[in-house]
């Protein structure tokens, strides 16, 4: 190539390094920190490859907020500086929280143990850190790591997902605020008035209930709402005390897995997300089941603010462990519901991963608009009962 051409080309990348707002720290080498937007969608973009690919990503955060604010330009240059030696090339650093929080994501680790690939880097890093700071500097930084995919839900570790590797949905959150505020108006008006309407309900259905078998009226189980955060999750109860929850278990799992048997109805081909003929299942559960009346008591799960009227359905915590990574994403984006695009489109007749696609869809079309046109929808799909067991 000629040097002519190299100095154009020279050119043209510092050219679109200076239009993307990169910093440039002084010292030896440069040390360019990606700009706080920028590395934020890096992250939301390097958490999809690692989906794909299934190779860790691990995010390092050094927090230098407790540094004084005179000194506060100096010390992220001796910062930024000290972690050179620790990046690869195709590793991103840039601003998670600008001029107070440096973001580092090491991707492509591979499948390797990721509690070893942690403790090399920390130790790496906090060796370049000690050398290149006084220990009064190094004393009031605060480095932290977050391997991803990370290990939230499921009956193994059941507990929220780090928010520090989805600071692009909380984002979102913020810029819909005034949305997110009509549709939990819309939650709390029609759960009350679901409520208030199905008060009959309430009143002879324990009764039925109750005479047809033994038992508490409600059936309460723990379900994982939005973000991995946990709750107890209620309907009127349609089963025999004392089953076997483990028959549901190993068929879910079969049927996330993809291998469960199809049956045919009209030429079509049918896949069930709920086991048919249930043995557990009493007859008036069948009944409730069908008509989707065992789900009333979730009105009191919406006006609590653990679920929305429209939403993914809460998975149970041992659905998660057959998860791949991507399907968590239907509990990242949007806080669960009892209807939703699944319930009105397929209504339990539908692949897993057709469910969890129609899912991530009305997560990023979602508006309060959609929620009304699916709210009334959602009627039809009941009276049908196609799909309903």
């Amino acid at each position: 190539m000629a040097v002519s051409q190299v100095s154009a080309m020279k050119s043209v990348v510092a050219g679109a390094r200076k239009n993307l707002g990169f910093t440039r720290l002084a010292g030896q080498q440069e040390a360019e920190l990606v700009p706080q937007d920028e590395f934020r969608r890096l992250l939301s973009r390097e958490r999809k490859r690692s989906e794909r690919s299934g190779k860790h990503l691990l995010l390092m955060l050094v927090d230098g907020k407790a540094i004084g604010a005179n000194s506060e330009r100096i010390d992220f240059q001796r910062i930024a500086q000290a972690l050179l030696p620790t990046i690869r090339d195709t590793d991103v650093t840039g601003w998670f929280e600008a001029d107070a929080i440096i973001g580092v994501i090491f991707t492509e680790l591979g499948k390797t143990d990721i509690n070893l690939a942690v403790k090399a880097i920390e130790n790496k890093v906090m060796t370049e850190l000690q050398a290149a700071l006084k220990p009064a500097l190094l004393n009031r930084l605060f480095v932290s790591f977050f391997a991803y995919p990370d290990q939230w839900g499921g009956k193994k570790s059941a507990r929220p997902l780090d928010p520090a590797l989805y600071p692009d949905l909380l984002e979102v959150e913020r810029k819909k605020r005034v949305s997110l505020l009509i549709k939990r108006s819309m939650d709390v008006v029609g759960s009350a008035l679901a409520l208030l309407a199905f008060s009959p309900a309430f009143l002879i259905l324990p009764i039925i209930i109750k005479l047809t078998s033994k038992g508490p009226v409600f059936f309460r189980q723990q379900r994982i709402g939005q973000y991995g955060v946990p709750f107890v999750f209620l309907k009127f109860r349609s089963m025999f005390v004392s089953t076997d929850a483990k028959i549901h278990e190993e068929y879910v799992k079969r049927f996330i897995a993809g291998k469960v048997n199809s049956v045919r109805r009209d030429g079509n081909q049918k896949f069930v997300f709920k086991i048919t003929n249930d043995p557990r299942v009493t007859w008036i559960g069948r009944f409730m089941r069908r008509t989707s009346l065992d789900e009333i008591p979730q009105f009191w799960n919406v006006l609590k603010g653990q679920m929305s009227l429209v939403g993914p359905r809460p998975p149970i915590s041992y659905e998660l462990e057959a998860y791949d990574v991507w399907h968590r994403r239907r509990l990242l984006e949007a806080k669960p519901g009892i209807t939703g695009l699944w319930q009105v489109d397929g209504r339990s007749k539908t692949t897993f991963d057709e469910m969890v696609r129609l899912d991530l869809q009305y997560s990023r079309t979602w508006s309060p608009l959609l929620d009304l046109k699916i709210l009334l929808r959602t009627p039809r799909a009941v009276v049908s009962g196609d799909g309903a067991y």
